[in-house]
């Protein structure tokens, strides 16, 4: 008896619509729907006003604190064993948990959504809208920083076990010298974009994906520009960093880091992948 080497039809494997429909729920979204769901959300980033952009930035910079709270709190906790920054970094998770979940303006994530657009329409009023919100959201994550940082350092709202726990993580993410600053923060900007990428196909699991990326962020001991800043405005506002080293050695290195991990990295991988299924507006 011959082997058959006709391919049956699809169809002939669906009875009804309802079948049909329970298919397309069970199949995985292509990269190409992947990155169409992203360039949604980035343009309704994009055309978000101003004051909007910067009142969520603004919250994103405050509830990011929680991420180095949380790995404060657990060390502070811990005995001293070796298995103890195993779970002390789980607290890292918490402030993106609040942000990412809470939908607050993060630059790190815009390092990927709002450049899917400027990928497709190529023109010079999205680019020169993208580096608006940028520069926005960026500044206003920043301020949040500053304002729960002098919170945190001028009330005894920390124990003091706690605050040496936040002092110590905080001498230890803004002591490391420029370049290293820099190649740590690429492979956090790249997960984060990861994260990023994975989350419309999350369906019910987007706790576990944050808690899992982020978690990683903190163990790879990788530096994050945001969470990273609560660290270098506590410093900065008692007086223990200078603004020459806070800036240059570690805000500008880190930033760029994320940056070329999120941006030139992950999302124009992606991009380059997708690319010949897409038609662009050029």
């Amino acid at each position: 008896m011959s082997a058959r080497t006709d391919r049956a039809d699809p169809s002939d494997l669906i009875d009804d619509i309802e079948e049909a429909d329970a298919v397309e729920e069970v199949a995985p979204l292509s990269p190409k729907l992947i990155f169409e769901a992203i360039r949604r959300n980035g343009e309704e980033e994009l055309e978000r006003p101003n004051r909007a952009l910067w009142f969520s930035g603004i919250a994103a910079g405050i509830l990011i604190s929680f991420s180095v709270l949380g790995e404060a709190l657990l060390r502070a906790r811990l005995p001293d064993a070796q298995w103890g920054y195993i779970i002390e970094n789980m607290g890292y998770t918490f402030g993106f948990m609040l942000v990412i979940l809470g939908r607050m303006q993060l630059f790190t994530e815009n390092t990927i959504t709002t450049v899917a657009p400027v990928l497709i329409e190529r023109s010079r009023a999205c680019l020169v809208r993208t580096v608006e919100l940028w520069s926005i959201v960026m500044a206003a994550n920043v301020i949040g920083a500053f304002a729960v940082a002098s919170f945190l350092a001028y009330t005894p709202v920390l124990a003091p076990d706690v605050a040496a726990a936040f002092k110590e993580l905080s001498q230890h993410a803004t002591g490391m010298d420029a370049g290293e600053g820099f190649m740590r923060g690429i492979p956090a900007g790249v997960l984060i974009a990861a994260l990023v990428w994975m989350m419309p196909t999350a369906k019910g699991s987007e706790v576990a994906l944050i808690f899992l990326f982020t978690w990683l962020i903190a163990l790879g001991d990788f530096t994050h520009i945001v969470a990273g800043s609560v660290e270098m405005a506590y410093l900065l506002v008692q007086g223990e960093l200078g603004v020459m080293q806070a800036v240059f050695g570690f805000f500008l290195p880190v930033l760029s880091g994320n940056v070329v991990g999120g941006t030139v990295i992950f999302t124009l991988l992606v991009w380059a992948q997708i690319m010949p299924e897409v038609k662009t507006d050029t």
